[in-house]
């Protein structure tokens, strides 16, 4: 497909997924219930790309009956009504464009409560600690009946609070190779088993750490999983040695074939990506 001109009308293709959501937001504005919807997700970062789906919140201040849920889906190509893995939700794909709606319900006075957990109290989690932070400060508003949103947008963007990084590093640093039941010493304990299951998982746990630090220290909000790489390299000013190659080396031996014969090249890359990160904590006096 040929590369369209920056100065060229916008083309269907790129706003069908936008006014879709503009669309989908005004049937849920005309119920009572809700009080604003936003729009969030990767079409709202860089890391949005053909693939990415349209990511609405709904903030409703009382639950929406499933029947009511349904009728805002219609038409609809396929859906699943009533979902609660995660947060509860709905998804579909539009009929019309074939782009695939993700529709999350949300309390107002809940989100209230995330923001206040990190900007007020300082409260770190072990990885993502900031991730309702960042959720919040790049939707894009589509409804906001009262205005509330955006007031709570609003109140979102300010400093990195100095309290939550050090809680960040305090919660997450340790846990990385220092404590006993670290996930290094988890790693390390899942080669000898010759469990690669087991390896992959705690490895997935570590980066999260690492990463939810590397935000940190950079006084970012973390953005969540996808384009972690590009996004640290984009944004931080500061970022460990050998930054993103230490990434790819442990990732890299993370074969099926070594992690089933104790290679011990798992455990020699995740140490060398923490003393990275060791290192830069200590230039910043965060040890």
């Amino acid at each position: 497909m040929p590369e369209q001109h920056p100065d060229a009308p916008p083309n269907a293709e790129s706003t069908a997924p936008v006014n879709l959501a503009q669309r989908v937001a005004l049937r849920y504005a005309k119920l009572a219930p809700v009080e604003a919807v936003v729009l969030s997700g990767s079409r709202t970062s860089e890391s949005s790309d053909p693939h990415s789906d349209i990511d609405l919140y709904v903030y409703t201040d009382e639950p929406l009956p499933l029947e009511v849920r349904r009728k805002v889906a219609e038409p609809h190509t396929t859906a699943e009504i009533g979902n609660a893995f995660w947060e509860p939700g709905d998804e579909w794909v539009d009929a019309e464009t074939g782009v695939s709606v993700d529709a999350m319900f949300r309390d107002p006075r809940r989100i209230e409560d995330r923001l206040a957990d990190v900007l007020q109290h300082h409260r770190a989690s072990v990885g993502y600690s900031t991730c309702f932070w960042h959720n919040v400060l790049h939707s894009q508003i589509l409804v906001d009946k009262k205005g509330w949103f955006a007031r709570l947008q609003a109140s979102a963007r300010q400093p990195y609070p100095p309290a939550l990084k050090t809680a960040i590093v305090a919660k997450n640093f340790p846990i990385l190779r220092k404590n006993m039941s670290s996930y290094l010493h988890q790693i390390e304990l899942a080669i000898a088993r010759q469990d690669s299951v087991s390896a992959h998982h705690r490895t997935t746990a570590l980066l999260a750490s690492y990463f939810d630090i590397l935000c940190a220290v950079n006084e970012l909000p973390n953005p969540g999983e996808k384009k972690l790489v590009k996004f640290m390299i984009t944004h931080c000013r500061k970022l460990p040695q050998g930054f993103p190659n230490v990434i790819s080396d442990l990732l890299d031996s993370l074969t099926s074939t070594g992690t089933q014969t104790g290679d011990p090249r798992i455990t020699k890359a995740a140490n060398t990506l923490i003393d990275g990160i060791e290192e830069l904590l200590k230039q910043e006096g965060l040890l």
